[in-house]
């Protein structure tokens, strides 16, 4: 069942900020203060949010005009490092159509511990090792952002070494051992450090890793890369196994302390699922399903060590290029499935969003209707048109319309996507009853019974139902 439409379609936005893990109920903003609408209107318009998402984390209160928390809001879990975070949903009242978008910002609590990806870090350095000499260390990891997420390392004890934090060009720590005295193995064969992790929360967490050191006898050369930083590019649809690029590195030394073997030293969350390096020739290639949408660039250290305890690493920037993979979808936001024959050119018919989840050009999109028919179609909000009326409607010529949606991105080559909605005219009582003929005479004998059937006359009326009806009575001609 559709209803009428008499009114143009109008917009606004509102903006709200909610810590997560809030409990269910707790208050979000007020919708109906906020966008100057009265508590009676989002109840006598059915006032409802509509959500393209699969899960909506807050619900509307049309007795109270507020939005409250409607289930768990996991900030990591919604957007991962992004920052800021936040989701965005449409209200809709009908009667007339109005449309609204409000976006949450979820703001971040240190509910999470740094993690490294292993407790336990096993070194072997040789005993002529030069004081300066760099060891890389795995880093942690918090799923928090802001303040909340690692601010510091610190090495303990310290007496042999101390730590040195470099930032990647993508924002994230790299951590180097630094020998600041020598090592002596007659004197001591191990050690053994406690690396820890600290956020910047209140109260802060920690989390720590275990470094386990051998000192071994001499190896006189340590390798170097050919390349201080590697830079490659990869599609976003490559292959698993594809080829990515080779970091290499050379040893001066002979035997087995010049064999330079390779491994990930450092690496951001899931890249290990993402890229691996061949442990012999350097090679990285694509283990995991690459998407520009998530990530535009991956920023690696490689690992070259011989079979000694030298080591260099090898930084990779490899940027990810857009496909046009994904074609633009369309969500029928507000739809009038009756629309009355009488109405104004520029009644709102339906309200539509259309997106596309890929990049610059090939994420831009235009949107049209078939152009035969008496509808047009608006750009309001960025990413929402209407389907308006643009000429008189008569349910006497056309009952019914068909209309096609069809989007299509700019990409190469463009991908599209098509919706259809049936729009069905209401009937208004413009047409008068026409009889058959304007003029009916006809010879009537004399002496006829009461009842006797002189002529039957027959009118008809182009209207529909109740308005087709007709009722025949005689006026006296005066």
């Amino acid at each position: 069942m559709g209803f009428f439409v008499k009114a143009s379609s109008v917009s606004g936005q509102a903006r709200y900020s909610v810590p997560e893990e809030q409990a269910e109920g707790s208050f979000v903003g007020n919708i109906a203060r906020d966008l100057g609408l009265d508590v009676q209107r989002l109840v006598s318009g059915n006032a409802r949010i509509v959500t393209k998402e699969s899960r909506q984390y807050v619900d509307l209160n049309r007795d109270k005009g507020i939005l409250v928390v409607k289930e768990r809001i996991d900030r990591e879990e919604l957007c991962e490092k992004t920052t800021p975070c936040s989701f965005s949903f449409e209200v809709i009242l009908e009667n007339p159509i109005q449309l609204y978008r409000v976006t949450v910002e979820v703001t971040d609590v240190n509910d999470n511990t740094p993690a490294f990806p292993k407790e336990e870090i096993h070194l072997k350095i040789v005993e002529t090792a030069a004081t300066a000499t760099r060891f890389a260390l795995d880093t942690a990891h918090d799923l928090d952002v802001g303040l909340n997420d690692i601010q510091k390392y610190a090495l303990k004890p310290s007496d042999h070494f101390k730590l040195d934090m470099k930032s990647q060009p993508d924002g994230s720590q790299f951590v180097e051992m630094v020998l600041i005295t020598p090592l002596d193995r007659e004197k001591d064969e191990e050690h053994a450090l406690v690396l820890v992790a600290s956020d910047g929360g209140a109260p802060p967490r920690s989390g720590t890793a275990r470094i386990h050191i051998t000192v071994l006898d001499a190896n006189d050369n340590a390798p170097v890369c050919s390349k201080q930083v590697y830079k490659a590019e990869v599609q976003e649809n490559s292959p698993v196994g594809t080829v990515v690029t080779a970091v290499s590195a050379t040893d001066a030394d002979k035997g087995a302390n010049g064999e330079v073997v390779y491994a990930l030293s450092r690496v951001m969350k899931d890249v290990n699922n993402l890229f691996s390096v061949n442990i012999k020739t350097g090679e990285i290639t694509v283990t995991g399903k690459l998407d520009y949408e998530k990530s535009k660039s991956y920023y690696l250290n490689v690992l070259a060590s011989d079979q000694g305890s030298y080591s260099d690493t090898c930084k990779v920037i490899i940027q990810v290029s857009d496909v046009n993979d994904n074609s633009p979808i369309i969500q029928l936001m507000s739809f009038s499935s009756t629309i009355s024959e009488d109405a104004l050119p520029g009644t709102t018919v339906a309200v539509i969003n259309v997106h596309d989840e890929d990049s610059e050009r090939n994420g831009l999109v235009e949107c049209s209707i078939n152009n035969d028919l008496p509808f047009k179609i608006e750009s309001s909000l960025s990413g929402y048109y209407s389907i308006v009326t643009d000429d008189v409607l008569d349910r006497e010529s056309v009952s019914e319309y068909n209309v096609t949606i069809t989007v299509t991105d700019k990409g190469s080559p463009p991908l599209s996507n098509r919706k259809t909605i049936n729009v069905k005219v209401a009937d208004v009582n413009d047409n008068p009853p026409k009889f058959d003929e304007s003029e009916y005479s006809r010879t009537v004998p004399e002496n006829n019974s009461p009842g006797f059937s002189v002529f039957t006359v027959r009118a008809r009326d182009a209207d529909w139902g109740q308005n087709a009806r007709i009722s025949y009575f005689l006026e006296e001609n005066k």
